[in-house]
This record gives structure tokens, C-alpha cells and sequence, in this order.
């Protein structure tokens, strides 16, 4: 049931965004966390690691979903119980 609800976090991955930008203006987020968190997304944006080539239609972004889902999920561990509230996610 958890695996669910985060894939469908994932799916609408719009609601990410907003999540994110009160998780960098939190006073109850440390700024470590804040750093690794911005700095840890900005990298794989800019060297992205591919376990399937993105070329392959289809299957290609499977993985990109893979890291995605981790990524979120490590983030969600770390945000303070009122973002998880405020946003209904349930770890």
C-alpha cells in the first residue's frame, strides 16, 4: 500500500514541486539537508546515470522513474512531520 501511494506521488509529479520549495524555506529543515538535497538533484540533472538508455522508446525512462521514486522517497523521510501533513504523505 505505501509502494502504491508514492508511485502515485510520482505520477503526479507536479505535486513534487510545490513540496519542494516549502521543504528549501522550512525553518524546521537544516540547511545540510537543504544543500545535499538541492546539490544531490542539480547533479543528476546535469550528469544523469542511465541503467537503460533513454533511447529506447518506452523503457528508456524506466529507470529515470527508478531514481526518481528514490529520491523522493529519501526526501520524504527527511521532511519535517508538518510538510508531510500539510501534503498528505503518508511514508
Amino acid at each position: 500500500m505505501k509502494k502504491l501511494k508514492r508511485f502515485g506521488f510520482i505520477i503526479k509529479f507536479w505535486r513534487f514541486i510545490p513540496f519542494f520549495k516549502d521543504f528549501l524555506v522550512s525553518k524546521e529543515v537544516k540547511i545540510s539537508q537543504k544543500v545535499f538535497w538541492v546539490s544531490f538533484i542539480a547533479l543528476y540533472m546535469i550528469i544523469p546515470f542511465d541503467f537503460i538508455p533513454d533511447f529506447l522508446a518506452g523503457i528508456g525512462i524506466v529507470d529515470d522513474l527508478m531514481i526518481m521514486s528514490l529520491i523522493i522517497g529519501m526526501l520524504l523521510k527527511k521532511a519535517p512531520p508538518s510538510l508531510k501533513e500539510k501534503y498528505k504523505l503518508l511514508l
